[in-house]
């Protein structure tokens, strides 16, 4: 059963004819694909293509379940490789535009740490409060989903999931469906390892060791930087991410001091420095901390409070003055100028800073949110001289682990069987009898990640300040995108068209132009395959064709082959993308099929390509 507020949300935003054209239903599990020529559909349900994608939008839901299991899934941009990586976000106002935000900062995510997969996000509408079971059975019904698109999307953890969600995705579909499984699957578990949060620790320290550089800009003449004894940090949203930052922190940087954290229900300052230790076990045992903290250790029997602070306003934290921000809480809008936009402080009131260094996703591709970034780091950046590291330069720790997953096989003889699948019972059991060997795997594959971290963060950091001081007008949210969008274009030189090619639609050579000019509307296709008997390409028919035979007082029930264009220009699909822009140029064309021995696999159109941006793309200076 759709969930209430999805299906709300669809048929307010999607006609019925779209319904009708396009739900497709197979044993109780229903879809709505569309793509990136689906622009005015994509419109509607707020999200705008751009010239990175989106590729997939589906929305999927489950007839059968009582528990009204559905959600969202977007593959945004496979220029890096296939699969597409990125997390579930379980949350109960979950919406196509916030899960094709959160997917492009995959895509970003993903080529800033040059990893091999494209980005792409899920998102299941439920409730949070959901008892465990019910819980575990909304991601075991969301896997069933997920089953069609396992050869295009890898999902991992996100808010309101986990490493043993996965784990029941990998019951479901198979272990190399799924990555930051449990170690009993050979994972890496990002969430228990810190792994997102460690990079958070590595960027800090790699920029304590770039940032005398940005003494040339005027912003950061007086740039003064700590001994690691008294540097500073304020850690905004104290989850997984936040509490694993402070332990790391410690560990890492002996001497520096948390000095405040915040979450839902307040936040805690000291300038001598939080206990650390006493917070993360309060965490790992209630999840939430600053109250019970406050409640537990700063009131005296007398009721006097100690001179650690306890805010009930968890936003009044970024009032707060440190060397470095972390904020690290599900919020996209932490900072801004403008009091309008609800962020939770504004520059006007904010504490002093050195650097910030976002753990939390806070990019969006949304015009209107681009502009509020700039503004808000013209402020900050440019005027008050705060270094800005963009989330998906410093918290890609937790893709970079679980795309070890990937990136070290999992062995033939440590595969779950194909009829265990789905039968938690017998998987557990078969996981048992593997498990040296799956322990071995998953140790291999963390050290193999933090090795990867470690160098991918550290090279991020040293390639901001490069930028930055390249140009100094650059913002660093420029910087970053330029840094995601180099590795991205190298890629792109390699890649082929079978990678970037979208559905066909067909038709016969003995059906009408009527019949032609019906599926054209309904497709939205620029051009048609005609396939002969032995569905072979025959040729092809575009808009043109049905007008300048509608003009020529052609019959509606005239035979397609009769008008449709016999010469037709392809791609193969091993062509480079570069053959294929050159080809739809030359010939001024603006979609071809890509055909290999007269079967046609698919086509690929200008708009798609955007063939003018990605040409100055294809063409940027990589070095």
């Amino acid at each position: 059963m759709i969930p209430k507020r999805m299906d709300a949300f669809l048929h307010e935003r999607l006609p019925d004819r779209t319904w009708e054209n396009r739900l497709i239903c197979d044993d109780g599990c229903c879809f709505l694909e569309f793509n990136a020529l689906d622009i005015d559909r994509l419109s509607r349900l707020g999200i705008e293509v751009d010239n990175l994608g989106p590729r997939l939008v589906v929305c999927m839901w489950d007839e059968k379940s009582p528990l009204e299991v559905g959600g969202y899934l977007i593959v945004d941009n496979l220029a890096m490789g296939n699969p597409s990586m990125g997390g579930i976000r379980m949350m109960p106002d979950i919406s196509p535009s916030v899960i094709h935000n959160l997917a492009r900062g995959m895509t970003l995510k993903n080529a800033a740490a040059n990893l091999p997969f494209g980005g792409g996000k899920a998102g299941i509408v439920a409730d949070r409060q959901l008892t465990p079971e019910a819980h575990t059975e909304v991601v075991r019904c969301f896997a069933r989903l997920l089953r069609r698109y396992i050869s295009i999307f890898l999902p991992g953890p996100d808010v309101g999931t986990n490493d043993a969600d996965m784990k029941t995705i990998a019951i479901e579909n198979g272990l190399d469906c799924v990555v930051s499984k449990p170690v009993d699957m050979g994972g890496n578990r990002i969430d228990q390892l810190g792994a997102a949060a460690g990079g958070l620790v590595i960027a800090l320290q790699a920029l304590l060791e770039e940032m005398p550089r940005l003494r040339s800009l005027p912003q950061f003449a007086g740039l003064k930087l700590p001994h690691p004894n008294q540097l500073s940090v304020l850690i905004q949203g104290y989850g997984a991410v936040g509490a694993h930052t402070s332990c790391i922190i410690q560990e890492r940087i002996p001497g520096a001091r948390v000095i405040g954290a915040s979450d839902i229900h307040g936040y805690l300052y000291s300038a001598e420095g939080l206990p650390v230790d006493q917070l993360f076990h309060l965490w790992q045992e209630h999840g939430a901390v600053t109250r019970n903290y406050y409640q537990e250790h700063l009131l005296t029997p007398e009721g006097l409070i100690l001179p650690t602070k306890y805010g009930t306003n968890p936003d009044d934290l970024l009032r707060e003055s440190a060397f470095c921000l972390i904020p690290a809480a599900p919020i996209s809008n932490y900072l801004d100028t403008e009091a309008t936009t609800r962020p939770s402080m504004t520059v006007k009131h904010m504490g002093d800073w050195s650097v910030i260094i976002e753990g939390a996703n806070t990019y969006s591709p949304d015009p209107v949110r681009k502009t509020a970034r700039a503004r808000m780091e013209r402020a900050v950046y440019r005027q008050q001289g705060v270094l800005i590291a963009t989330d998906y330069l410093v918290n890609s720790g937790g893709v970079i682990f679980a795309a070890q997953e990937q990136l070290i096989k999992t062995p033939g003889a440590l595969r779950i069987p194909d009829d265990l699948l789905g039968n938690r019972h017998e998987v557990d059991s078969w996981l048992q009898q593997q498990a040296d060997e799956l322990a071995d795997l998953a140790e291999k594959r963390r050290k193999a990640a933090e090795v990867a971290r470690e160098e991918v963060i550290r090279r991020n950091m040293s390639e901001l300040v490069d930028l930055l001081l390249s140009d100094a007008d650059m913002l660093p949210c420029e910087a970053a995108e330029r840094i995601s969008v180099r590795r991205i274009a190298s890629r792109e030189r390699d890649r082929k068209a079978a990678e970037i090619m979208v559905p066909i639609s067909t038709i016969s050579m003995d059906s009408t132009v009527q019949q032609a000019a019906i599926l054209l509307v309904e497709a939205e296709s620029p051009l048609l395959a005609v396939l002969d008997r032995d569905g072979a390409l025959a040729g092809i028919v575009t808009e043109w064709d049905i007008t300048r035979a509608t003009a020529l007082g052609s019959p509606d029930d005239q035979p397609l082959g009769e008008i449709m264009s016999r010469q037709v220009i392809a791609a193969n699909p091993s062509d480079s993308l570069l053959e294929v822009i050159q080809n739809l140029e030359n010939h001024e064309i603006s979609a071809l099929p890509v055909v290999e021995r007269g079967c046609v696999e698919g086509m690929i159109t200008a708009d798609l390509l955007a063939r003018k941006s990605l040409m100055r793309l294809l063409q940027t200076d990589i070095d």
